[in-house]
C-alpha cells in the first residue's frame, strides 16, 4: 500500500476535501412523477479531470447505480469520457478506482459498499474494467479468488496535472530501455497482474514495435517458439537488469502453462529446446561442475543480443559461465621428488601465457597439433589434482572441471551427443576467454581404461563409444586438457599415445614428508617431524588429514594437541591397519 506522504497533497485535497458544485434540477420520470436531481456542473470554473472524478465519486455514493445518479453525473461523466476516450460506464469504474488510489488491492466489494449495492449489480461493469486494464489505466491482479485492482502511480501523477494517463512509450526505444521494459512485464506477471497469454502479447508488441534494434532483429531471425521466446527474454532481463545470469529451473514455470510445463521442463533437461539447439542458453556451473537445474545465457547469446548494450563480455569481468576462476584458488605449497618437481616446473613454464602463445604458434606453423594434453598419474593423495589447481593459479588460467564419476551417469542414453556437447562447450570457452582455460578430467580412470574388445552389452558399447569420441577430440583439441588417474596400468594404449606430457606423482620421500609435516603443523619440533616422516610412509593427502585433526584438537584441547602421542594415534588411525583374519583351518 502506498504511503500517504508519497501522494501529492493536491490529489488528497481534491478527492477528500471540498464539496463538488451541484445544482438541483427537476426532471419528469417515465411514470409522470417529477423528481428533483442534484446535477454536477463545472459552472464558470475550468474543467479538470480530478474535479470531474470527484463529482462522480460524490454523486455515486449510496446511489445504488440509479438513473438519477447518471443524470446528476452526466456532465462529469461526459467530460471524463471525452478526455479519456472511454464510455460512461468505464468513466464510473475509473472514478471508483481512483477513489481508492492509495490501496494496492482494490476489491469489488469496496465499490459495493460505496454504491450501497449488491455484487450482482456490479457484474455488468466487470467487462468495462477490462477495457481500462487494456488501456493501462488500471492494473488487475488475478492471484486470488476474485480480481483486485490498483492504479499505477504515474497515472495518479497524470491526473494531478490534469493530463490523460498514457500507455508507456513502446516505440523508438533504446536497447537499454527495451530491456528495462521487459523487467516491468515480468514483474507484472510475477504479481499475477498479467496472464501468460497477456504477457506473451505484451512481449511481442514490445519487440515488434522496435524492430529497428539489432536485438529485436535477431530475435526475429531466431524465430523462436512461444516458450523459448519468453524464457530467453526473461533470462536477458535478469542478466541485464539484475546482473543475475543463473536462473533456477523452477523459475521458468511462472511463464509456462501448467499443462505444458512438464513437457517443456523435460525438453530443457534433455537439451532439446530451440534455445539449447541454437546454443543460446546452457546449463550453469558451480565451481566448474555442471548443474542441470540452473541455466545461464551462453556467451554466444550475449555477444549477439547485447551488441547495443554497454556490457563488457571479456574475462576481466570474471570467469565465463562454467569455469572456476584462477583467482579463487588458494595458494598451497607442494612438495615432490626431484624428477616430478622438474616436470611440473617445466609444464608450468610452458603454460605461462607468453611461452604458451609462442609454442602454440610454432606448432601451428609446422603443421603439428596445437593442443596440450597432459596426464597426471600416481597413487591417491600425491597431489595430482592440487597440482592442476596451482598450475591454473600460477598461469592465470580458469578451469573447466569434469568429474567423470559424477557425470558418467548423465551420458547413458545420449552418450555421443553429450560428450560432444562437453567438448563443444570447452571450444566455445577457449574462444570466449582471453587466456585459454584448462579442461580437467579429474579421476579419469573410467574413461581412459582399456576398451572392451568385441563388446556385446549395451553398457560396454556405450563406454567404447565415449572413449572413441574423446580420442577423436584429443586429436583435434586446440586448448589444454589435463587428466588425473590412480590406475595408469589399466590405460588404453590409444590414450597413452595421445598424452603429450605424462607426469608420475610418487609418494613423497622421507625428506619431502619432513617438509610437508613442518609446513602443515609448524609447531612440531624437528625431532617430532623426523620421527613422523620416518615412521609413516604417508602421501601428502594423508598428512593433510592428520593436520586437520590436529587443528581441531588445538581448538578443543589447546597445547595438548602438540603432544606427539596424540599425533601418532591419528597416524595409526589413518593407516587403518587391522589384523587380517586367517583363512582356512
Amino acid at each position: 500500500m502506498a504511503k500517504k506522504k508519497d501522494i501529492h497533497p493536491s490529489i488528497i485535497a481534491a478527492l477528500n476535501g471540498k464539496k463538488c458544485k451541484t445544482k438541483t434540477t427537476k426532471i419528469t420520470a417515465d411514470d409522470g412523477d417529477t423528481l428533483e436531481v442534484e446535477r454536477f456542473t463545472f459552472g464558470d470554473e475550468e474543467p479538470t479531470l480530478l474535479a470531474a472524478i470527484k463529482a462522480v465519486i460524490k454523486l455515486s455514493e449510496d446511489s445504488r447505480l440509479s438513473g438519477e445518479f447518471f443524470i446528476g453525473a452526466e456532465e462529469a461523466l461526459n467530460y471524463i469520457s471525452k478526455r479519456l476516450d472511454i464510455n460512461h460506464e468505464q468513466a464510473l469504474m475509473f472514478s471508483l478506482i481512483v477513489n481508492f488510489f492509495h490501496d494496492q488491492q482494490i476489491h469489488i466489494m469496496q465499490f459495493c459498499q460505496h454504491l450501497d449495492c449488491a455484487p450482482i449489480d456490479i457484474l455488468p461493469y466487470m467487462k468495462e474494467i477490462e477495457g481500462l486494464v487494456e488501456r493501462d489505466f488500471v492494473i488487475c491482479n488475478q492471484s486470488g479468488r476474485w480480481p483486485t485492482y490498483r492504479i499505477p502511480y504515474h497515472n495518479v501523477e497524470a491526473l494531478n496535472n490534469n493530463e490523460v494517463p498514457q500507455k508507456r512509450k513502446l516505440t523508438n526505444l533504446s536497447c537499454k530501455d527495451l530491456v528495462f521494459e521487459l523487467s516491468r512485464i515480468f514483474e507484472q506477471r510475477n504479481n499475477d497482474e498479467l496472464t501468460i497469454e497477456g504477457m506473451e502479447k505484451r512481449l511481442h508488441l514490445l519487440i515488434d514495435s522496435n524492430m529497428e534494434l539489432h536485438f529485436s532483429e535477431m530475435l526475429s531471425v531466431y524465430d523462436l517458439g512461444c516458450y523459448d521466446f519468453i524464457v530467453l527474454l526473461f533470462m536477458v532481463s535478469r542478466s541485464v537488469n539484475y546482473f543475475d545470469n543463473h536462473i533456477q529451473l523452477h523459475e521458468f514455470s511462472d511463464f509456462i502453462e501448467n499443462d505444458d510445463w512438464r513437457k517443456y521442463r523435460s525438453s530443457l533437461l534433455k537439451e532439446e529446446t530451440g534455445l539449447q539447439q541454437r546454443k543460446l542458453i546452457e546449463f550453469a556451473n558451480d565451481e566448474g561442475f555442471g548443474n542441470r537445474k540452473v541455466f545461464c545465457l551462453s556467451m554466444k547469446a550475449k555477444r549477439v543480443l547485447f551488441k547495443e548494450l554497454d556490457i563488457k563480455l571479456t574475462q576481466d569481468d570474471g570467469p565465463a559461465p562454467g569455469l572456476k576462476s584462477h583467482k579463487d584458488i588458494t595458494a598451497h605449497q607442494l612438495f615432490f621428488d626431484e624428477a616430478t618437481s622438474k616436470q611440473v616446473d617445466e609444464l608450468t613454464s610452458l603454460l605461462n601465457e607468453e611461452n604458451y602463445q609462442q609454442i602454440h604458434q610454432r606448432l601451428q606453423d609446422k603443421g603439428f597439433r596445437c593442443g596440450f594434453t597432459c596426464l597426471f598419474y600416481g597413487t591417491p593423495g600425491t597431489g595430482k589434482t592440487e597440482t592442476v589447481l596451482q598450475l591454473a593459479r600460477q598461469t592465470g588460467r580458469d578451469i573447466m572441471q569434469v568429474n567423470v564419476s559424477e557425470i558418467k551417469s548423465k551420458w547413458v542414453g545420449d552418450s555421443e551427443k553429450n560428450i560432444k556437447a562437453l567438448f563443444d562447450d570447452y571450444r566455445q570457452k577457449v574462444k570466449d576467454c582471453k587466456v585459454t582455460p584448462i579442461l580437467l578430467f579429474n579421476e579419469a580412470d573410467a574413461i581412459i581404461n582399456r576398451r572392451q574388445e568385441m563388446a556385446e552389452h549395451s553398457v560396454d558399447k556405450m563406454e567404447n563409444s565415449i572413449q572413441n569420441i574423446i580420442l577423436q577430440e584429443m586429436e583435434t583439441l586446440d586448448g589444454i586438457l589435463i587428466a588425473t588417474t590412480n590406475l595408469e596400468q589399466n590405460m588404453d594404449k590409444a590414450f597413452e599415445r595421445r598424452f603429450l606430457y605424462k607426469i608420475k606423482f610418487n609418494k613423497p620421500t622421507v625428506e619431502a614428508r619432513q617438509h610437508i609435516w613442518q609446513t602443515m603443523i609448524p609447531s612440531l619440533s624437528a625431532d617430532a617431524v623426523s620421527q613422523l616422516a620416518a615412521s609413516y610412509d604417508f602421501s601428502g593427502g594423508q598428512i593433510e588429514n592428520i593436520a586437520r585433526h590436529h587443528a581441531i584438537d588445538s581448538i578443543l584441547h589447546g597445547d595438548d594437541a602438540d603432544d606427539l602421542s596424540v599425533l601418532i594415534s591419528h597416524c595409526d588411525q589413518e593407516k587403518l591397519e587391522k589384523q587380517r583374519p586367517r583363512i582356512g583351518f
